[in-house]
C-alpha cells in the first residue's frame, strides 16, 4: 500500500456553559479552528480574516508551494500571517510542520522546543493538494516520529492511502487498517489526530483509542453525502478530499461531533480555491467555508437537539487535546437567517473565491 494564547483557566472554568439544546441565541467561549488551509500571497491576504472573525485560535496547515519544512519556513509564514489579519482581532496561528521522506529529527525538536511548531502533518504522497512532497513510507519518517514521540509533539495526519487499487471512496478505511493501526504500535507514546474524518469506521477507530487519538470533523462533511456532489450535474464546490462519503457515514459524524466524546472537535478544513480553478476540466479539491463555518455546526447542532454540547466540540475539547487553556473570549451566534457573502474577492489576482453554502437552510448567525 503506497500511503503516498489565551491566559489559563482552572477545570470549573472550562466546563461547557449551559445552554438550552433550543434556544434563540447561544454564548460559548470563542471556539478555535484545528484544521485551516490560509494558502499565502494573494490567497492569504483575502481569507486569513475570514478564520480570525470566527476563531481564537487555528492549526495553520504546511502545504504551500514549496511546504514549510523547516523552523525559520514556519517562523516567517506566521508572520505573514499576522500581518494579514487586522490588528483588532485576537487571533493566533499554530504552526504545523510539512513530514517528508528523511524529515530531520532534530528540526522537528528544535522547532518544537522553540515554540514555533504545534504538530507536524503527514500527507501520503499526492493524497491531495499540494501533497508531491508527501510521506511515500513510514519507514521513511520514522526517526522523525520518534523525535516527536519524544518531544510530546503530535502527529496529524490525512487519513487516506493512495494505491490506485483502492477506490476512492474506501482509501479512508483501508489507511486506517494497513497504515494508522500499525502506527500506533510503533509509536506507543505519540499522539495523533485523524483529520477531517469522513467514515464511520473512522469514528470507531478513533473512539477505540482514548487518550491516545483525536478526529476533526468538517461543516461540510456533517452537512452533505456524496449524491450531494452529483445532483443537478458535478458540483465543483462540494468536491474536497477527502471525498464525502455514503449517508450512513454523514450520520455517523453527526453522532460523533454532537457526542459527549472529547476525542472530537472542530476542525473546517477551509481550503480555498478561486472559482475558476474549481470549474474547470480538473477541478481542485477542497470547500472554502471560513466565512460560514460556525454558522453551519450551530445549525447540525441545533438540529441534532445538542446545542448544550456546540461549546465542548468548538472550544474545549480541542484544547484539552494539545494541552492549551480554552480561550477566555465569549462570542455569540443568534437563530437568524445565514447572512454571509456567496464569495469573496481577491482583488489583486481578479477572481473570486467561492463560498460554501449546504443545501439545506442554515438559520443561525454569528
Amino acid at each position: 500500500i503506497n500511503i503516498g494564547a489565551r491566559s489559563g483557566a482552572s477545570v470549573e472554568s472550562a466546563m461547557p456553559s449551559p445552554i438550552a439544546p433550543s434556544a434563540a441565541s447561544i454564548t460559548i467561549r470563542r471556539p478555535d479552528d484545528w484544521h485551516v488551509h490560509l494558502r499565502d500571497g494573494h490567497l492569504l491576504a483575502a481569507c486569513a480574516v475570514h478564520t480570525a472573525r470566527q476563531f481564537g485560535r487555528a492549526i495553520i496547515m504546511p502545504n504551500l508551494v514549496p511546504p514549510v519544512t523547516k523552523v525559520a519556513e514556519a517562523s516567517a509564514y506566521r508572520e505573514r500571517i499576522r500581518a494579514a489579519v487586522p490588528k483588532d482581532l485576537r487571533f493566533e496561528p499554530l504552526m504545523t510542520c510539512y513530514l517528508t521522506d528523511g524529515a530531520d529529527p532534530a528540526e522537528l525538536t528544535r522547532g518544537k522546543a522553540e515554540g514555533v511548531w504545534v504538530a507536524a502533518k503527514l500527507y501520503p504522497a499526492h493524497a491531495t493538494t499540494n501533497s508531491a512532497h508527501g510521506v511515500t513510507s513510514m519507514d521513511r519518517v520514522a526517526k522523525g516520529l520518534e523525535a516527536m514521540e519524544k518531544a510530546g509533539m503530535p502527529l496529524l495526519v490525512h487519513g487516506e492511502v493512495t494505491d490506485p487499487d483502492v477506490d476512492i471512496f474506501d482509501r479512508e478505511a483501508v489507511f486506517l487498517d494497513k497504515v494508522l493501526a500499525p502506527l500506533l504500535k510503533r509509536h506507543p507514546g505519540l499522539k495523533i489526530v485523524l483529520e477531517h474524518i469522513t467514515t464511520r469506521e473512522g469514528v470507531a477507530f478513533v473512539e477505540a483509542h482514548p487518550g491516545r487519538l483525536g478526529g476533526t470533523i468538517t461543516p461540510h462533511h456533517l452537512s452533505y453525502n456524496r449524491n450531494a456532489i452529483f445532483k443537478g450535474g458535478i458540483r465543483p464546490h462540494f468536491y474536497c478530499l477527502p471525498i464525502a462519503k455514503r449517508e450512513e457515514h454523514r450520520l455517523a459524524l453527526r453522532r460523533a461531533a454532537t457526542s459527549d466524546s472529547t476525542q472530537f472537535f472542530l476542525g473546517t478544513d477551509t481550503a480555498p480555491h478561486t472559482t475558476d480553478t474549481k470549474e474547470c476540466a480538473c477541478g481542485c479539491a477542497g470547500v472554502f467555508n471560513a466565512p460560514v463555518a460556525m454558522q453551519v455546526y450551530a445549525q447540525i447542532f441545533a438540529e441534532e437537539g445538542k446545542l448544550d454540547r456546540l461549546e465542548a466540540f468548538a472550544s474545549l475539547n480541542g484544547p484539552a487535546f494539545y494541552g492549551l487553556p480554552p480561550n477566555e473570549e465569549r462570542v455569540t451566534l443568534r437563530a437568524a437567517t445565514l447572512d454571509a457573502p456567496d464569495h469573496i474577492d481577491v482583488p489583486a489576482l481578479a477572481k473570486i473565491i467561492t463560498v460554501f453554502r449546504p443545501d439545506t437552510p442554515v438559520d443561525w448567525s454569528f
